[in-house]
């Protein structure tokens, strides 16, 4: 049976569990500040005319900056300039943030809106080795809430032995383009990402 209706959607389901919705905060409260805070890695997830994108951010400190309990700055270091999140920003400011950190369980939510900025006043803030982000991403917050922690429970995200032989990227790369050099390309890229972190 395919669901196309939220009748039967919601017939599917028991009613929410009442801390699933009171856990749910319109600013960011100090629980969320310090949760925000420790969060070194996020998926970015924007929409557009192509469809949605989720990209992976992250930074040696916070990985995103609290202006105030309303606003989050995220800056964009440089990437591979496919700019996919940064057009559906420019054309769809809706935007969603999973935030974690490492060893920890829950997962930090957060949806709204964003604009993209290029103003200097703001970019010059960020700095990593004497280089500074070409755009920063202002986040208006809607909502806030945790994620509960069965999903990285299940998973054993933090905790599972590392999973070996998987294809590389360069193999993926070759396996579109059968002249492409992946063994060369993998042995490489730590050396070269390490020039092209910030």
């Amino acid at each position: 049976m395919t669901v196309t209706t939220i009748a039967e959607l919601e017939a599917l389901y028991d009613v929410a569990v009442p801390a699933s919705l009171d856990k749910v905060v319109t600013r960011i409260t100090p629980s969320y500040a310090a949760w925000i805070d420790a969060a070194r890695f996020c998926i970015l997830t924007t929409v557009g005319p192509e469809g949605t994108d989720g990209s992976p951010r992250g930074d040696t400190g916070p990985v995103v900056r609290r202006v105030d309990d309303r606003t989050l700055h995220l800056p964009d270091w440089r990437g591979n300039n496919r700019i996919d999140s940064l057009r559906n920003i420019v054309r769809d400011g809706r935007v969603s943030l999973m935030l974690m950190v490492p060893g920890n369980s829950n997962v930090i939510r957060i949806n709204g809106t964003a604009v993209l900025s290029a103003d200097e006043d703001v970019t010059q803030t960020f700095e990593q080795r004497g280089k500074h982000p070409k755009s920063v991403i202002i986040i208006t917050v809607a909502e806030a809430y945790f994620q509960c922690a069965k999903a990285i429970m299940r998973s054993d995200l933090w905790t599972a032995d590392p999973v070996t032989g998987l294809p590389t990227a360069g193999d993926m790369i070759k396996e579109q383009k059968a002249e492409f050099d992946g063994k060369s390309y993998d042995e490489g890229y730590a050396e070269y990402a390490k020039t092209r972190m910030w």
